[in-house]
């Protein structure tokens, strides 16, 4: 397979990756998310993956960027591919419970709670709109905004949210075994809460069923004047799918193999229907020589903090193959 999946879009004279920070509640629902070594711990995940990117390091805990079985987590390709880029990221808080601990633009969004009992984001659209005016603002300075995200538990809403719009989607997870039957009581139970529900307007579906993120991040893509990338797998697909519901411009998709050729989700046959073109990046974990990011190429991980975008507006930017994969591992080795 290429190391990605179309070579033909054109260079940016100045990109921007945005990293948009957020949690929901459901990533403390035992095994829900493997974004942390306990679903309590889940819940500082994306602070310490801005720290990763950021800085190089995680400076706020004593804990190495790796899963407990070594295998290294998106943030560090992320870093790597922002220090082969010579660039600074934009991160972007919709909702976290614990205060950043870099900078950030701030949404003023509050973490999203358990769609089972409650509204999820009830300041959606509020979020929404300050996302509309943020990327307004950096299309103006930047040619092509690349958004990822941080949240774990954010499958489990994107669930929620691609059901609720109408499509019969199923997910992918960090786990190599997907807790897929977790999930589906979890939508179960959100479709039982809200059934009879007025969710005319996609951000009605936002505001009940899914998470701040993507309502800031469907927001900077309605708002941008110039192109837009976004970088992940089925979280990505669901802000996707509201910007469709929306009648608003569909951006490309870009994400690692790993995710979109996950058997337990339909990546492909998801963004068929949505209409969006997703996009793919092979980085070619097993034969790179690190036995943890060889994980990725058994279904551990697979994706996360814009992780295959990242790498895909490397090679946008004219890096070669074998300078993207040595970066990634020079990077990682570090923290071994």
């Amino acid at each position: 397979m290429e190391f990605v999946s179309r070579h033909d879009l054109k260079r940016a004279d100045n990109p921007l990756f945005i990293g948009i920070l957020a949690n929901t509640m459901l990533s403390t629902v035992p095994g829900v998310s493997g974004a942390g070594p306990t679903a309590e711990k889940t819940l500082l995940t994306p602070v310490l993956d801005a720290e990763l990117i950021t800085n190089g390091a995680i400076t706020s805990l004593p804990v190495r960027p790796n899963t407990p079985t070594g295998c290294p987590t998106p943030a560090t390709i992320t870093r790597a591919m922002m220090e082969l880029l010579d660039m600074a990221p934009l991160f972007v808080n919709a909702g976290l419970v614990h205060t950043p601990t870099v900078p950030c633009l701030d949404l003023y969004g509050s973490p999203g709670e358990d769609p089972r009992y409650s509204d999820a984001v009830p300041a959606a659209n509020d979020i929404f709109l300050k996302g509309e005016f943020l990327g307004r603002f950096l299309s103006r300075y930047s040619d092509l905004l690349v958004i990822g995200e941080c949240v774990p538990g954010g499958t489990t809403t994107a669930l929620c949210v691609l059901r609720a719009l109408g499509y019969p989607a199923r997910v992918s997870s960090s786990y190599i075994k997907n807790p897929a039957g977790i999930k589906e009581e979890i939508w179960n139970a959100v479709q039982a809460r809200t059934a009879g529900f007025n969710m005319d307007h996609p951000i009605d579906i936002v505001r009940i069923t899914g998470d701040p993120m993507m309502a800031a991040a469907a927001g900077i893509a309605s708002g941008s004047k110039g192109r837009v990338l976004l970088a992940g797998g089925t979280q990505m697909l669901a802000v996707a799918a509201l910007l469709k519901a929306m009648g608003k411009d569909l951006p490309g998709i870009a994400m690692t193999c790993y995710v979109r050729n996950d058997l337990d989700a339909d990546i492909t046959g998801t963004g068929q229907a949505i209409g969006a073109e997703v996009f793919s990046v092979d980085p070619g974990f097993g034969e790179i020589g690190h036995p943890g990011l060889a994980r990725y190429c058994i279904g551990e991980v697979k994706e996360g903090m814009g992780a295959g975008g990242a790498m895909f507006l490397a090679s946008l930017q004219g890096f070669t193959v074998e300078r993207i994969r040595h970066q990634i591992f020079s990077t990682v080795s570090r923290y071994h």
